[in-house]
């Protein structure tokens, strides 16, 4: 069994909705358990009402709760009976919970991550996302917004973690490391960049391809995509803001025409391009798998982030076996 623990509070949707979409994954996913951590009393009732396997789900009580106007430094000195915070120091002490999910605030996420879930070395974690490419697979574009001003030295650990990532996660044997620039040649890009290339380059354990484009993001042409946290951030939201239009537009010219082809089409777009229903953005750099949900996250985006625990546990399962055998 894999067991992941579930922050039921934080979510612009409320407990309700993390729990429902917990009992979809629960459905889903025969090999997955829960420890739902929040209301015990609400969980409980939740519980009831949608007939979920309690031999597969835990409840944690935490009365407590982390709002998008804490500071990082209040919270985690003065809220440690919070939702979130509880099930980030629960994560860490017990060796049968495999990672977390949470869609509070991702500042005090990032620093509980830090505090729970590092090692002494205390490297700042990077947030990645994980998109959709157009050859069918999947872009990990890290960082989306954990730390905007690099250092060189920074995008180089972001390289790392996010190679590992893939590997682990889709079973990538030697993803594609590009480097997020406003040219393919070696000799574009701003100070960072230039800075950055000699050094990916140089390193003989990543699989580096040179520098990628913005229009060449989603391509496909790399695995992992390595950037800043301002760029990525900005690559992310204009990606699902230009495909939201898109499919927005789609949809109108579809209720004009009534083409049910052009209906199959954007709802099509719809499943593909849907950001928040592929999952969250992921903490690399610590521990155990933390995964942050959108704030407006729903059923779907929990029952999806459940699928990537699901594929963690499994590909790092067979890397492990792989690496017993050396």
């Amino acid at each position: 069994m894999i067991k992941i623990v579930i922050d039921t509070k934080g979510s612009d949707k409320g407990p309700s909705t993390i729990i429902r979409g917990a009992s979809l994954a629960l459905q889903k996913y025969p090999e997955l358990s829960v420890l739902l951590v929040g209301d015990e009393l609400l969980i409980k009732t939740e519980c009831q009402v949608l007939g979920m396997p309690m031999d597969r789900v835990e409840i944690l009580d935490a009365p407590g709760e982390i709002t998008n106007y804490d500071s990082p430094a209040d919270a985690i000195f003065h809220k440690t009976e919070s939702s979130m915070l509880k099930g980030l120091s629960t994560l860490a002490e017990r060796d049968d919970l495999f990672g977390l999910v949470t869609a509070g605030n991702t500042g005090v996420l990032l620093t509980g991550a830090m505090r729970y879930l590092s090692g002494k070395e205390r490297v700042r974690p990077a947030l990645a996302a994980v998109l959709p490419a157009a050859n069918g697979g999947f872009t990990c574009l890290v960082d989306t917004g954990a730390t905007i001003d690099c250092t060189p030295q920074m995008l180089h650990h972001f390289a790392r973690l996010g190679s590992e990532f893939m590997r682990e996660t889709y079973a990538i044997e030697s993803p594609k490391i590009g480097l997020l620039s406003n040219g393919a040649e070696s000799s574009k890009g701003n100070k960072l960049v230039k800075e950055t290339f000699p050094i990916l380059e140089a390193d003989e354990s990543l699989n580096f391809v040179g520098n990628i484009e913005g229009s060449n993001a989603l391509s496909g042409d790399c695995d992992v995509l390595v950037c800043d946290g301002f760029a990525g951030n900005q690559v992310m939201k204009v990606t699902e803001g230009t495909a939201t239009r898109i499919i927005t537009d789609i949809m109108k010219y579809a209720h004009r025409t009534e083409s049910d082809e052009v209906k199959k089409l954007a709802f099509h777009l719809m499943g593909v391009y849907d950001i928040g229903s592929l999952g969250g953005g992921n903490i690399l750099g610590i521990a155990k798998p933390v995964i942050k949900a959108r704030g407006n996250a729903g059923e779907t985006a929990i029952v999806s982030i459940a699928g990537m625990f699901v594929n963690m546990a499994s590909n790092k399962a067979m890397f492990d076996i792989e690496k017993n055998k050396i």
